[in-house]
């Protein structure tokens, strides 16, 4: 599926933004047993030439439109501002492009109160809703082995996050 991505810049624009910031931006997508894996990965090239990680995105989809799977995000402290909003862009232009999901899920983990007030927050900025808390009944079961912990089950438009993460992006970047 390669359709025009209607909410932001398509991912050859985003790479080309981040190459401007200089930032690299690279993907790895798989497809095993039908479903895509992605590892996204924003890195930025050393005075010596070597690579500094600055963050990532771990995710998979099965195809239906509700089928994007966010399962890792991570950008590190020391990353330029933006990182992280270039990282969401990233991911949901990928989405919207190859893929049909239109939907995404994701797990803010409740490992400690504190942080998962902050990942609620912040996955709120983004767009994402609260669907319902992922905790220890019978019926969690699948969602945790899926996730690997309990939390709050979230959701977002695909399209949505993409907009919201350009803007920020861009407003980093200039």
């Amino acid at each position: 599926m390669t359709s025009a991505c209607a909410a932001g810049p398509r991912l050859d624009e985003l790479e080309r933004q981040a190459r401007d910031a200089g930032l690299l931006l690279r993907l790895k997508v798989g497809r095993p047993l039908g479903l895509w894996s992605l590892h996204l990965v924003v890195a930025q090239q050393s005075q010596n030439g070597s690579l500094r990680w600055l963050g990532n995105m771990k995710a998979w989809a099965y195809p239906a439109a509700s089928g994007l799977q966010l399962d890792t995000m991570r950008v590190m402290p020391s990353a330029p501002a933006g990182v992280g909003d270039l990282i969401w862009s990233a991911t949901m232009a990928w989405t919207l492009e190859m893929t049909p999901c239109r939907m995404a899920r994701l797990l803010a983990i409740r490992d400690d109160e504190r942080q998962h007030q902050r990942l609620l927050r912040y996955f709120r900025c983004f767009g994402f809703e609260a669907v319902r808390s992922v905790d220890a009944a019978l019926w969690d079961l699948p969602l945790r082995l899926v996730w690997g912990g309990a939390g709050m089950l979230m959701t977002g438009d695909c399209a949505r996050v993409q907009t919201i993460s350009q803007r920020r992006w861009r407003q980093s970047a200039a």
